[in-house]
C-alpha cells in the first residue's frame, strides 16, 4: 500500500531529556491515523519534527517516498502538510480574513492586496466548516472554538495532504463537532491523510482508521481499528484476534490499567447543608445574563453544563468580579456582596481558575514558585519584604500535594505537561485557602492520567468542606462529579438536576427541549 509520509527511528534530545527514541510513523493517503500518549509522552515533539519546528537528532522522514534530508515550516508548507494547534495561533488584532491570507496567500515584496476576493474568499472557506463568522471579525473578540474552526479552515483552504490536528474538539461544541467529523471523513475520502491527536477515545474510535501510541519517547505499538464487522477471510487459521478496545488503549498509554471515573456520592461533608453562595434573579447586560438563582453549598460540587456560548464562563467571571452584575442579588456566608472585582472576590474566599491556562491560568516563563505565590503576594511578603524562602516552602508543599511533576519549585511553568500545568493553576488558587473554587474546563487538553489525578483533587478539595462551581463541556465528567448539575442555555440557567440523571437527557436540556419532570427541578 502507498504511504505519503514515513518516519524512521526518529531521535531528539533536549539536554538531557530524550524527547524521542526511535519513533517510527507511517500515513497513507486517506486514512486517519490517530496519535495517542499521555502528555509528555512525545507527540508534540513529533508532530514539531513533521512539521519542521524541530531537527531531529537522527533517523529519515520521506513524503510521497521522497527523502527529505532537512525540514523547515516553510518546505513543510509547500510540501502540503498543514497543522491544526491545540491552542490556535492567529494574530488578534488582524481580521479573520486577514488570517486566513496569511495561511493561503503568497509571501512576495509587492503585490495588489484585493480586498474583496480574501473575503470571498474567507466566507467560502468558513462555510465549509460550518462557522457562522463575518470574514472582517477582529479575532481576539472570537471564542476558543471559533478560533479553533478558524485555524481548520484555514487548513482546508491551503489544499493541504497532510493535516496534523491536534485535539481539535477540546473546546468544540457538540453540533461544532459532529461537523468536524464530516470534514475529516470528506478529507479522508479526496486522499488526505490525517494524524489525529486526542484523549477523547470515543472519537478515535468513530474516526480513526489506526492508532499509534507513545509512551516515554517510545513507540509502544500500532494497532488496526476496524470499520466495518469483521469476518475472517476463508484462508485465516482460528478466529480473528479480539478487536480493540479502549482498555487496551489506555494500558498502552500508561504501562497501568487506569479506573474509570465513577459518579460521585457524597459523603457528609463537615458543614452539611450549609448555603455558601446563594443567587437570586442575578442579570448583567455586559455578559448576556439575566434571572440567574442558583445555591452553591459547602462540600459540594456543582456542575454548570450547556453549549458553548450558553453563558457559564460569563457568570464565572461575574462571581469573581471581571464583569459586575448590574441586577438581582448575590449573598455568600450569608452576607450580602457585589464583587467589583477579582481583588475583592478573592478577598472573600473566591477562586477561579479560567479555561485558557496558558493565557489566564498560568505564566508560562515564571517558575513553578513564583506562579503559585501570584494570588497571595501580600500575605506571604508582608511589607514589601521579599520572603523567597517562604515561597519556595509554599511551593514545596502545593507540588506535594497535588502530585506536580517537575524538577522542582524553580522549573519554568513551560517546561511542564499540560497537566503539571493546569495542576500549578490550581495550585496558585488553592494557597488562597478558597471557600469557593470555580473551575472553568478544568482538565481540558489534558490527559487520561492527569485527568483522573486532577478529578481526585476536586473531590478531595470538597470532601474536606471546600464548594466547587465546576464548569465543563465534557459530559461524562460533569456527570461523575457533580452533586447537582444546572444547564445554562442563552444566558440563564433553564433547569437543574438534583438526581442522578443520564448524558442525552442532560444535553436535551442543554438543546432546549424539556427535561423529565421527575429528574429536574426549576431553579
Amino acid at each position: 500500500m502507498k504511504t505519503l509520509l514515513q518516519l524512521s527511528a526518529m531521535t531528539k534530545s533536549f539536554g538531557a531529556v530524550r524527547a524521542l527514541k526511535g519513533v517510527s510513523f507511517e500515513l497513507r493517503p486517506g486514512e486517519v491515523h490517530a496519535l495517542l500518549g499521555e502528555n509528555g509522552a512525545g507527540k508534540s515533539t513529533l508532530i514539531k519534527v513533521i512539521t519542521g519546528a524541530h531537527v531531529p537528532d537522527s533517523g529519515t522522514m520521506t513524503v510521497d517516498d521522497q527523502i527529505i534530508s532537512r525540514l523547515t515550516p516553510a518546505t513543510a508548507h509547500a510540501l502540503g502538510i498543514a497543522c491544526i494547534y491545540q491552542q490556535p495561533a492567529l494574530f488578534p488584532d488582524l481580521t479573520v480574513a486577514e488570517n486566513l491570507a496569511l495561511r493561503l496567500e503568497p509571501a512576495r515584496a509587492f503585490r495588489w492586496v484585493r480586498g474583496s476576493h480574501r473575503r470571498t474568499q474567507a466566507t467560502e472557506l468558513l462555510r465549509q466548516v460550518g462557522a457562522d463568522l463575518s470574514p472582517d471579525t477582529e479575532v481576539r473578540t472570537l471564542s476558543m472554538p471559533e478560533q479553533q474552526l478558524v485555524e481548520i479552515a484555514a487548513a482546508i483552504g491551503t489544499g493541504a495532504r497532510i493535516v496534523i490536528m491536534d485535539e481539535p474538539t477540546a473546546s468544540l461544541t457538540q453540533r461544532e463537532q459532529a461537523r468536524l467529523f464530516n470534514i475529516v471523513r470528506d478529507l479522508r475520502q479526496a486522499g488526505v491523510g490525517i494524524i489525529y491527536i486526542s484523549h477523547r477515545l470515543e472519537e478515535i474510535f468513530a474516526l480513526a482508521d489506526r492508532v499509534t501510541v507513545l509512551r516515554d519517547g517510545e513507540s509502544v505499538g500500532t494497532r488496526e481499528i476496524p470499520r466495518e464487522p469483521r469476518t475472517p477471510p476463508a484462508s485465516a487459521q482460528g478466529p480473528l484476534p479480539p478487536a480493540l478496545t479502549e482498555a487496551e488503549l489506555i494500558q498502552m498509554m500508561v504501562g497501568r490499567p487506569v479506573n474509570p471515573t465513577h459518579r460521585r456520592h457524597r459523603a457528609t461533608p463537615r458543614t452539611p447543608d450549609v448555603t455558601l453562595m446563594s443567587l437570586r434573579n442575578l442579570g448583567c447586560r455586559a455578559g448576556g445574563l439575566y434571572d440567574i438563582s442558583l445555591d452553591i453549598r459547602a462540600g459540594e460540587i456543582v456542575g454548570l453544563a450547556g453549549l458553548v456560548g450558553a453563558g457559564r464562563t460569563e457568570l464565572a467571571r461575574v462571581l469573581f468580579g471581571l464583569t459586575p452584575a448590574d441586577e438581582g442579588e448575590i449573598q455568600f456566608g450569608g452576607q450580602p456582596i457585589r464583587p467589583r472585582s477579582p481583588a475583592e472576590s478573592i478577598a472573600l474566599g473566591i477562586a477561579y481558575v479560567p479555561e485558557d491556562r496558558r493565557r489566564h491560568g498560568v505564566i508560562l516563563d515564571l517558575a513553578v514558585e513564583a506562579n503559585t505565590s501570584l494570588a497571595i503576594h501580600r500575605r506571604l511578603f508582608p511589607g514589601s519584604w521579599l520572603r523567597l524562602g517562604a515561597e519556595t516552602q509554599l511551593a514545596q508543599d502545593q507540588i506535594r500535594r497535588l502530585g506536580i511533576k517537575t524538577r522542582g519549585p524553580g522549573a519554568r511553568v513551560n517546561t511542564l505537561s499540560g497537566g503539571n500545568q493546569q495542576k500549578v493553576a490550581l495550585a496558585r488558587w488553592l494557597a488562597t485557602h478558597p471557600r469557593l473554587l470555580i473551575l472553568d474546563e478544568p482538565t481540558q487538553g489534558v490527559d487520561l492520567g492527569a485527568k483522573s489525578e486532577i478529578h481526585r483533587l476536586i473531590r478531595e478539595q470538597a470532601e474536606a468542606g471546600l464548594a466547587v462551581l465546576l464548569i465543563s463541556s465534557d459530559l461524562p465528567e460533569i456527570l461523575e462529579l457533580s452533586d447537582r448539575i444546572a444547564v445554562m442555555r442563552g444566558g440563564t440557567l433553564i433547569a437543574e438536576f438534583s438526581g442522578d440523571v443520564d448524558g442525552p437527557t442532560l444535553m436535551a436540556s442543554a438543546l432546549g427541549q424539556k427535561a423529565k419532570p421527575r429528574d429536574v427541578h426549576a431553579p
